[in-house]
């Protein structure tokens, strides 16, 4: 039935055209025309009729569409995309979230009234007067469908094309058009004609604007075409708008990269402008010069200047906030369905649905979100990372294409990241992603997990074991590797320190006491990893084949997967909030278009550690800073007052570098690294330098290199760390450098200890001077005395120490300090190998020695003789005997070889000064137990003579001024002389009388005479000695050491 319609249609058109119709009558050709249409409805219809259609065939098509409500029509009419918008902190616009398609809601009172106009005039003129539908404009489209003219104007009013646009399809049918005709009749019923146009200016397509985004409203047109509002359009620039959605792309000035078209690619816009300026005119919504006025206008010059999105301007920013706020929606919408946030992480495909819907809410449904970023510091950060040059240089790995499976090489860069984020509340005020996105779109502030290396150590090592009760600041750990289980290595391998004082050991960063500290935790429960839970780790790992809970190495950042730098940060906060985990947040608000709240962030403080263990631990971190293995930072800092307390941190083969640190206000932390590169075809999981194809697996792409600059690979990340906190505190004063230092809560108190045991000191330890004074949580003051050092005589037997024994030879001992063996159990100390390593090699621990802790066996037998007797000059020397428990040895003179003689001294050591010529020498070697050997072989000293002159009666006796030794001369014509010695020292020579004074001398100190006699050939004698303690009256003293010896 159609086509005979089309062929009558065509027929009467034809005569029309050809004027057989007007020949036949004189009324004009416009009334003809229109008694023509009458009669084609009027017989349309009859037709329909006859036909048995008509009514009943439109209620046909019409049957399956629901009889709609105000309520349900409103809110698919006002249902369109409207793009969400990004905000600083402070309500400052950061810019509009991605999206397939940005809209921006306007109120109708906000639009140029040339722009109104303009639209009606090009899309519906008849607006104001029809009730939705136009019916001489829909047989003109009807006509024009049977023709199959090429013209098709269409007979869409607005109303229609609302109602097309929001709630139909653009599927081309009579049953979709009959349901437009029908759902713009009952839609003029319901809304006024402002509210229609409002609804349809902002839902109507303007193809794209200046960053090359799809657009639709007009307030989004007029900002992203010629950056103005809607409202103040003007003639030409409105008139421009309103010809674009009959092309929404072809008229459009900017191409999907966001630049402005050529000058033909600009023409058909234009043209279509005109035509809108025409139908303007003629409908007299402007005037004359209005109209010459907009033609001759040069619009080019309004199109803005292709503007980068905030993708591309904050890039990682965008998509950051883009992925927290979908998470916050997804368990919005999931709580309004009954589900928690437990049942979304439980339930991978749950989360997965709301996820999905969470972002197309983000992109279609208008929302604010209000983020706790401060653009000023941001930007600043921003342009830091990028011109920071010692991140330098780039290193070319081996890496596998995924694509091809070759081999090949690949340039990679030195990747930042950092956060920076407030104590109390957990806002991050700014971070840092990486260098450049275009070159590494990986977000190393938040989706990178990296072990966290020494930084590990203030939150999982030292402050649990002072919440504890286990340590304090002043308590030693043992900077020594045990024989059983495992421990790691120091910075420098070979470095060890012994007991060392905790403060110290985490200013230095020494990984062997934090080993030591947190294994004493491994065994409680909780385990000692859960503090890290509580301060908002997410990647501990525990199941089956490993658990970060139970593994040891946890203590210097060796984790199964890593942690965040946003995580590391914010658990650091703690310390600065006293203890008190507030998590990190970005996201401040999010907002509907109607402004109503959909999610505002509310803080909540949980307390890990008590107030006193974190001042404890930022007082430590101060000395990082102050003393320790960060004082670099000292000399980059613009405000060094400020109250920093900080920990470093570095990984196994230098791939990372860490630096955290907090101040009473806000906490930051940075990182430095490669991003891991694997797939080199090795089996290592990691890419190698490229000039070292063939080297060892184990080569790692590492931070240890040379950049010129003269920094290690921890400066360079301090310097960063230190550069953003300057180019921030420029900005914030107020937030980066208070004046204020972290209070002290109360429950801290001073007092001295042991540096040995941590106990209060003992009168040993006093003697020994290994008294320390620091700061203690009250709680935690050490109540008993110093156990830990024994003060007596001790003997040195085989390069090892033994406490004296009853049989021990005083001669032989030494008075002075050594450690408690029990003391050295107790603390698990005794399984170090070497016990020497545990006393620190510096000269305020000189005093004390450390004790073998077996006894020394007792073989009930005297020792073996000393060996290789000989005499060098004035030196005697021998061989020890191979006993082991020899102490001493004992050196006998004699006039003649084989005679007993008399023992002359004692020593240690294996050789001995001799006071004689003309001598013979014996050694004995003397035991632990004070057994005696027997004599070695003869050493003679100078000749023997067997008439050798010979003292008689040698006797010493103090006086008021010295010494006074007398004797009685040899009666021999051969006899000379005498000479005199004090210990080795000559004090009398040339002496012929029986007597001698020695007045340089020393009250109540202990002296050795030896005289010899000298005979006239000058030759000596055996000479007698003789001891005498001096007893010199105190009123006598001013004169010692002026008198000088003196002959009687």
């Amino acid at each position: 039935m159609n086509e005979k319609l089309r062929q009558f249609v065509h027929n009467v058109k034809s005569w029309w055209q050809t004027g057989k119709l007007q020949k036949f009558s004189r009324i004009t050709s416009d009334v003809t025309w229109n008694i023509i249409l009458i009669f084609l409805v009027l017989g349309l219809i009859g037709a329909f009729f006859v036909g048995g259609i008509g009514v009943g065939y439109f209620a046909s098509l019409v049957k399956e569409e629901p009889i709609r409500s105000y309520a349900d029509m409103r809110q698919n009419i006002y249902n369109y995309e409207e793009t969400t918008d990004l905000y600083f902190s402070n309500n400052k616009h950061l810019g509009e979230l991605r999206a397939n398609l940005h809209r921006e809601e306007v109120d109708i009172e906000n639009v140029s009234e040339h722009a109104i106009n303009a639209v009606i005039a090009t899309e519906d003129e008849l607006f104001y007067n029809h009730k939705g539908v136009v019916p001489k404009a829909i047989l003109r489209a009807l006509f024009q469908e049977f023709t199959n003219s090429e013209t098709q104007s269409g007979g869409s009013t607005l109303t229609q094309q609302l109602i097309k646009n929001q709630i139909l399809t653009n599927e081309v049918s009579f049953e979709r058009k009959a349901k437009e005709l029908l759902l713009a009749l009952r839609l003029e019923n319901f809304f006024k004609k402002e509210e229609i146009l409002e609804a349809y200016l902002n839902v109507v397509p303007y193809g794209r604007d200046s960053s090359g985004r799809n657009i639709a409203g007009i307030q989004t047109a007029a900002q992203g075409i010629f950056g103005v509002d809607a409202k103040d359009l003007n003639i030409p620039q409105a008139a421009f708008i309103a010809g674009l959605p009959q092309s929404p792309f072809g008229y459009a000035p900017f191409t999907n990269g966001g630049e402005i078209k050529s000058k033909e690619g600009l023409e058909p816009g234009f043209n279509r402008m005109k035509t809108v300026l025409d139908r303007m005119h003629e409908n007299g919504y402007i005037n004359d010069k209005q109209y010459e006025d907009a033609l001759n206008y040069d619009l080019t010059k309004d199109f803005i200047e292709p503007k980068p999105s905030p993708i591309q301007n904050y890039p990682y920013l965008t998509f950051e906030i883009e992925q927290k706020a979908s998470s916050i929606v997804a368990e919005h919408l999931a709580e309004q369905d009954g589900y928690t946030k437990e049942d979304l992480e439980n339930n991978d495909k749950l989360r997965e649905e709301y996820n999905i819907i969470a972002k197309r809410n983000l992109q279609q449904n208008g929302y604010k979100i209000h983020t706790t970023i401060d653009k000023e510091i941001y930007d600043a950060h921003q342009k830091l990372a990028k011109k920071y040059e010692h991140f330098k240089p780039s290193q070319t790995v081996i890496v596998e294409n995924p694509e091809t499976g070759e081999k090949e090489e690949k340039e990679i860069q030195v990747q930042p990241g950092a956060v920076l984020l407030e104590n109390k509340t957990g806002k991050i005020l700014s971070f840092v992603g990486g260098q450049n996105y275009k070159e590494n779109q990986n977000n190393h502030a938040f989706d990178r997990a990296r072990p966290n290396g020494s930084t590990m150590k203030p939150l999982l090592d030292y402050a649990p074991a002072m919440e504890k009760g286990i340590i304090q600041p002043a308590s030693p750990v043992l900077d020594v590797k045990g024989k059983n289980g495992w421990y790691p290595s120091n910075y420098v391998a070979s470095s060890e320190s012994g007991i060392t004082d905790a403060r110290t050991a985490l200013a230095k960063s020494l990984n062997i006491p934090a080993a030591r500290i947190y294994k004493k935790m491994l065994g409680d429960q909780p385990p000692p990893a859960t503090y890290l839970d509580r301060m908002g780790y997410t990647t501990l790992i525990d199941n089956e084949r490993t658990s970060d809970y139970e593994n040891p190495s946890m203590s210097i950042g060796s984790m199964s997967y890593g942690v965040s730098v946003e995580e590391n940060v914010n658990a650091f906060a703690t310390f600065g909030n006293m203890g008190k985990f507030v998590d990190a947040y970005m996201i401040e608000k999010i907002e509907t278009k109607d402004g109503e709240i959909l999610y505002e962030h509310e803080t909540e403080e949980q307390e890990v550690f008590s107030p006193q263990t974190s001042y404890l631990t930022l007082d430590l971190m101060r000395d990082v800073i102050s003393s320790g293995t960060a004082t670099y930072v000292n000399s980059i800092l613009n405000n060094p007052s400020v109250d920093w307390a900080g920990k470093t941190g570095s990984t196994e083969n230098i791939q990372d570098a860490w630096f955290v640190a907090t101040n009473p206000n806000v906490t930051i932390g940075t990182w430095i690294g490669y991003d891991t590169y694997d797939k080199d075809g090795d089996g290592d999981g990691y890419g190698h330098p490229s000039d070292n194809k063939n080297s060892d697996p184990d080569r790692l792409i590492h931070l240890n290199y040379n950049t010129g600059s003269g920094l290690s690979y921890s400066n360079r990340n301090i310097r960063f760390w230190g550069e953003l906190v300057n180019a921030a505190t420029k900005i914030r004063p107020d937030i980066m450098a208070p004046e204020q230092k972290f209070d002290n809560p109360g429950g801290i108190v001073t007092r001295s200890v042991c540096a040995v045991s941590g106990l209060l000191p003992s009168e040993a330890c006093k003697e020994a001077g290994l008294v320390t004074t620091d700061i203690f949580n009250a709680k935690y003051v050490p109540s008993e005395e110093d156990n830990s050092l024994i003060k007596g005589d001790y003997v040195k037997v085989d390069n090892k120490f033994y406490p004296a024994v009853e049989g021990t030879p005083e001669e032989f001992t030494e008075e002075g300090f050594m450690l408690n063996p029990e003391y050295l159990e107790e603390q698990g100390w005794d399984d170090v190998e070497n016990l020497k390593k545990i006393i620190p090699d510096n000269e305020k621990w000189s005093k004390i020695q450390i004790p073998e802790i077996e006894e020394l066996p007792d073989d009930g037998k005297a020792p073996s003789s000393p060996s290789n007797v000989s005499i060098s000059g004035k030196t005697l020397t021998w061989n020890a005997p191979s006993d082991k428990d020899v102490i001493g040895y004992r050196v006998h003179m004699a006039n003649e070889p084989g005679e007993p003689g008399e023992t002359i001294g004692n020593t240690k050591n294996t050789k001995f000064t001799l006071p004689n010529n003309n001598q013979a020498y014996y050694v004995t070697a003397i035991d632990y137990y004070g057994r005696e050997s027997s004599l070695s072989e003869t050493a003679i000293h100078g000749e023997i003579h067997k008439n050798s002159l010979s003292l008689k009666d040698l006797s010493a006796s103090a006086i008021k001024d010295g010494v006074r030794l007398t004797w009685n001369k040899p009666n021999s014509d051969e006899f000379s002389h005498v000479k005199v010695l004090r210990g080795s020292k000559v004090v009398g020579k040339n002496i012929n009388s029986n007597s001698f004074v020695d007045k340089n001398i020393k009250p109540n100190q202990s002296y050795s005479y030896t005289v010899i006699p000298v005979d006239t050939d000058n030759d000596e004698s055996k000479g007698q000695t003789i001891t005498i303690e001096t007893k010199i009256n105190s009123s006598d003293e001013e004169d010692n050491g002026t008198n000088e010896t003196e002959e009687e």
